[in-house]
């Protein structure tokens, strides 16, 4: 059984976001809210606008309208220093986005040692136990190319968490993967939600967000039609639309 979200403020918050790639509107009036250590699940069809919100939130792509809060600080604010708040957030993306010419272990230690100033010795003494922890620590010094899709994806998790970021930006991570290689990286999450990290992760995995999530989001043409626990979502869904998706990916 899903345990009920942590209470207490939002540690990202975000209220009427426009976003709009020219003439087509991807966002339209999206409001969001993540308590520190919850875990919310944002589901809905291709093409809802899942992955720029997401994008948008971790200030990776401008918005057109409202707010963004991380914390009690507007990271929507014009005059912020994206690079800096870019740097509280861990994000993972469909493709693994490892540098081909790095080894795993550069890969993983680049954005301690370049972003947040730590020693090459420092920043291996945080991401080995990661490695050692996910099966990768005899991997350290391969490169990429060396890896299955599901090691990629994993060290690239890991390169996120390694900073021990805010909040964790997961975007379809394994829908690059093969079916056989999504179980592991999807069983990385899951200890990374049993260990209290804080969460948003678009995702086409009913059964794992069904498992997993405090609360579920639901997405359609740019609007959350739906929210709440996921006992509600997938078995009493309210919006006809919610129940439609459900019935063609999670029957």
């Amino acid at each position: 059984m899903t345990a009920s979200p942590p209470a207490g403020a939002p540690v990202l918050s975000a209220t009427d976001l426009w976003k709009a790639f020219g003439p087509r509107e991807v966002l339209r009036g999206v409001d969001v809210t993540l308590a520190r250590h919850e875990v919310v699940a944002l589901i809905g069809p291709s093409g809802s606008g899942k992955s720029t919100l997401l994008r948008c939130l971790g200030l990776l792509e401008s918005i057109d309208d409202g707010q963004i809060f991380l914390g009690n600080e507007d990271i929507s604010d014009p005059r912020i220093d994206a690079n800096r708040v870019r740097a509280r957030f861990g994000a993972v993306f469909q493709s693994y986005n490892l540098f081909p010419h790095l080894s795993v272990i550069d890969n993983v230690t680049l954005a301690s040692r370049v972003v947040h100033r730590l020693s090459r010795r420092e920043a291996e003494a945080r991401a080995l136990p990661l490695l050692e922890r996910i099966g990768l620590a005899d991997k350290a010094t391969d490169h990429p190319d060396r890896l299955s899709g599901g090691q990629q994806q994993r060290a690239a998790i890991v390169r996120a968490v390694v900073t021990d970021p805010e909040v964790l930006l997961l975007d379809e991570i394994t829908s690059a993967l093969d079916p056989e290689l999504v179980g592991e990286v999807l069983e990385l999450v899951r200890d990374l939600a049993g260990d209290g990290a804080t969460i948003l992760m678009a995702t086409h995995e009913m059964a794992f967000a069904r498992e997993v999530a405090h609360r579920v989001l639901f997405l359609d043409d740019g609007v959350i039609v739906e929210e709440g626990p996921p006992a509600q979502i997938f078995t009493a869904a309210r919006h006809p639309r919610t129940r439609e998706f459900l019935a063609r990916v999670a029957p």
